[in-house]
């Protein structure tokens, strides 16, 4: 009697065909298009933590017992926050695409048999990188300014607007072949 796969609770909307070659089809990503793509969306999350981090140090900071602080030490601070998050959120950011590079679900391909995401996967993918990158921003966040509210402030309101700028990073390059076997 043959049996029919389970479906997963997310989808995929449609099943990739199984490689020739029988490896893993999405596992062709190259290292080299992680570390792109990882960069690519550095410089995006690092630009939205920076303004964020400097909205929330001067206008809400002391609303949350932060001391009053000049702009000018305000933007000091977020830069150090947005600074340090580059190197701590490439590493975490690399890890969570090559871990997603292995697996399969939500793969397809398109009609000139390129490799492609599904929009299920990139939204699934989305929020994975989302509870971990916030955590990451809060402690770091909580480093800088000793207060725990301002560090809880700032990785929320990151929550709201990176998921979008995530979303459309990661269906931007859906498009892109480069990288890919």
């Amino acid at each position: 009697m043959r049996q029919t796969p389970e479906r997963p609770l997310f989808g995929p909307e449609k099943i990739a065909p199984p490689p020739e070659d029988g490896a893993d089809a999405f596992a062709g990503a190259s290292p080299a298009r992680s570390l792109a793509k990882a960069v690519s969306w550095r410089v995006v999350g690092t630009l939205d933590t920076l303004f964020l981090s400097f909205v929330i140090l001067t206008f809400l900071g002391p609303l949350l017992g932060m001391d009053e602080a000049s702009h000018a030490e305000n933007a000091a601070t977020a830069t150090y926050i947005a600074v340090t998050e580059v190197a701590t959120k490439m590493v975490l950011y690399y890890l969570h695409e090559r871990g997603w590079t292995m697996l399969r679900w939500g793969v397809e391909r398109d009609k000139q048999g390129r490799v492609r995401e599904s929009m299920r996967r990139s939204a699934v993918k989305t929020g994975t990188w989302r509870v971990t990158a916030s955590v990451d921003t809060m402690l770091l966040a909580l480093i800088f300014t000793g207060n725990l509210g301002t560090a809880i402030s700032i990785g929320g309101l990151e929550v709201l607007t990176k998921l979008f700028l995530y979303y459309f990073h990661e269906r931007a390059w859906s498009r892109v072949a480069w990288g890919t076997r």
